[in-house]
């Protein structure tokens, strides 16, 4: 099974400036274990379930509630049966129907 789960998360009464935020996240992130890709607009996370991955994401809201008023989040999840690895699988399958690798970061 293999569970990829994009999030952000931000609070939203805080600074312009959210990266501060976004670092205490993805060392959580970092420090789970599980493969994740930072991207400017999001965090992706792959894991064997749903679960194991939305409970990273609770650490997250339990850190940023110590010191914030109010947190925004948006999750997307894309749950298959099938062995994990899909993170990137999925670039690359876009890749190699285009014939060349796309350009990163």
């Amino acid at each position: 099974m293999s569970a990829l789960v994009e999030f952000s998360m931000f609070p939203t009464e805080k600074t312009q400036s959210k990266s501060t935020f976004v670092a205490r996240v993805l060392d959580i992130v970092d420090k789970s274990g599980l493969a994740y890709q930072l991207t400017p607009m999001g965090t992706i996370i792959e894991g064997e379930t749903v679960e194991e991955v939305l409970a990273v994401i609770n650490q997250a809201y339990v850190e940023l509630q110590l010191d914030c008023e109010r947190i925004y989040s948006s999750i997307k999840i894309d749950y298959r049966k099938g062995p994990v690895g899909r993170l990137g699988k999925k670039v690359h399958s876009v890749e190699e129907k285009l014939g060349r690798k796309l350009q990163k970061g």
